[in-house]
């Protein structure tokens, strides 16, 4: 960078940095926030090309940046997120010069008619929205075997801590690898079944997979109504915090979030240090463990003894009936075509994809481009009715809630009188998905090849404050995430 200022922070300071250290510099007028933006659209330019985990940027930001300058100095900052670039999935609406695409060529030139409410919240705070990041095409609901991080518009994203090595995640995989390296102070990814949790475990992330209702879907792109919602990934248990405090509240558009009891809580204030201290957790070994490769599984077994070592009191290979049950994914396969179809519905006139129907005949019809992995997936969604209807549909929906929840987490929760339960790596998402409950992933160390490893803290509908105060914790005690080493080749 030409600014010796500028290169003394790029080469300094702005490594692993945290929001709160952000808002030290901003306060102090060290430095501004547009002068921020220009730091972390260099980092971008200079370590991107090889992990392709930015879409594009927004051309706004920087002005965007000065404008929240000047109102600092006249008003004083709207939030801890005041001046702070933040990347957004690719999935999520802005109402700007950016697109929204999923991933898919399809949508390549769709620009929202309007913000997200997560979009709304983040503008609300004084964040800067700094760019869209690539993901899994359709959030991983096109095609069987699609690789985590793939898709016709971005291309593959890789893990920075291994690129062509280590699986990135999915399928906010641009998020989860962005914030790893730190191409801006957070991210917000979206998660049906694991997209939060799977890369910020694959990526040595905390990762925030809220209650659904915590965080209103309005102008996101769906997969399945029941069990979709955004959440943050971040560096840390704090900015994670400040990021959800960001996103949380009600929204009379989307129903589930009026029955949110934690809107305007400040979960700043579940940052304990000793958040663990007489908490009952639960050790979730049986039909997860043995999905983790032998190193993995190394790695998970000494953080369950940091765990014993926090003042928690630690309930080892608790029982969760429904930990083998026959999952399916019925349920996503009836909800996506109403709901998708209801979102393209809702764009731009000129975007001629308007429905589940007009997007599988726009990928046959390139087939070159569009279907790499094929759109098996996409094609059994559309031979449903689309009415929501059916018996199978039903049978489904009520198999998952039952089993998720009374014979899933409320269950263990219940029997062993605990406070959250762990889970090995991400194993165990998909239950805490189907139930709509709350799981936050914190690293939890590194295999000997270098390839990151989290554990999971799962608990009931609204918990988030408990498993704060619980992943925070135990990542104050433990402090295992490390930054990749980002080649400039």
């Amino acid at each position: 960078m030409q600014s010796p200022k500028l290169k003394t922070f790029f080469e300094e300071w702005l490594g692993e940095v945290t929001i709160s250290e952000i808002q030290e510099k901003l306060e102090s007028g060290e430095l501004t926030s547009k002068e921020l933006v220009l730091l972390y659209l260099k980092r971008i330019s200079v370590y991107d090309k090889e992990i392709h985990s930015v879409l594009e940027i927004n051309p706004d930001a920087l002005q965007i940046a000065e404008a929240l300058d000047v109102e600092r100095k006249v008003k004083g900052p709207r939030s801890p997120l005041h001046g702070v670039p933040i990347l957004i999935k690719d999935n999520i609406d802005t109402h700007d010069k950016m697109h929204t695409s999923a991933g898919s060529l399809a949508l390549k030139d769709s620009i929202a008619l309007k913000d997200s409410y997560v979009v709304e919240q983040l503008r609300k705070a004084g964040a800067v929205i700094l760019g869209k990041t690539n993901m899994t095409e359709w959030a991983n609901f096109m095609a069987y075997g699609m690789k985590s991080g793939y898709s016709s518009r971005g291309g593959q994203v890789l893990n920075p801590y291994g690129p062509g090595e280590f699986d990135v995640g999915g399928s906010s995989s641009g998020s989860g690898a962005a914030v790893a390296a730190n191409f801006a102070a957070a991210a917000v990814g979206t998660e049906t079944s694991g997209s939060i949790l799977n890369p910020s475990c694959q990526n040595s992330l905390v990762g925030i997979k809220p209650t659904v209702g915590l965080i209103s879907r309005r102008g996101i792109i769906p997969i399945a109504h029941t069990q979709d919602t955004a959440g943050p990934m971040a560096r840390t248990v704090e900015d994670a915090a400040i990021l959800l405090g960001a996103l949380c509240g009600r929204d009379k558009a989307d129903q589930i979030t009026l029955t949110n009891p934690l809107a305007g809580v400040d979960f700043s204030k579940s940052l304990l240090k000793d958040g663990l201290a007489g908490k009952r957790i639960g050790i979730a070994v049986d039909g997860f463990l043995e999905l983790l490769t032998k190193e993995k599984q190394e790695v998970f077994k000494a953080a369950v003894e940091a765990l014993k070592s926090s003042g928690a009191e630690v309930v080892e290979k608790i029982e969760i009936p429904c930990a083998k049950a026959e999952w399916k994914y019925d349920v996503l396969t009836y909800e996506f075509k109403p709901d998708l179809n209801a979102y393209l519905n809702g764009l731009h006139p000129s975007i001629k994809v308007r429905s589940l129907r007009d997007l599988i005949a726009f990928n046959h019809a390139d087939e070159e481009r569009m279907l790499k992995y094929g759109q098996a997936v996409l094609l059994e969604s559309e031979q449903t009715s689309g009415s929501l209807t059916e018996s199978a549909y039903v049978d489904a929906l009520e198999f998952d809630l039952y089993h998720s929840t009374e014979q899933g987490i409320d269950y263990a929760l219940e029997k062993y009188r605990l406070d959250a339960i762990v889970f090995p790596g991400d194993e165990g998402s998909h239950i805490s998905a189907k139930a709509g409950y709350p799981s936050i992933a914190v690293p939890a160390g590194f295999t000997v090849s270098g390839e990151p490893v989290g554990i999971t803290f799962a608990g009931t509908a609204y918990s988030e404050p408990v498993l704060i105060e619980a992943a925070y914790a135990f990542e104050q005690l433990t402090k295992l995430r490390k930054a990749p080493f980002l080649s400039l080749e």
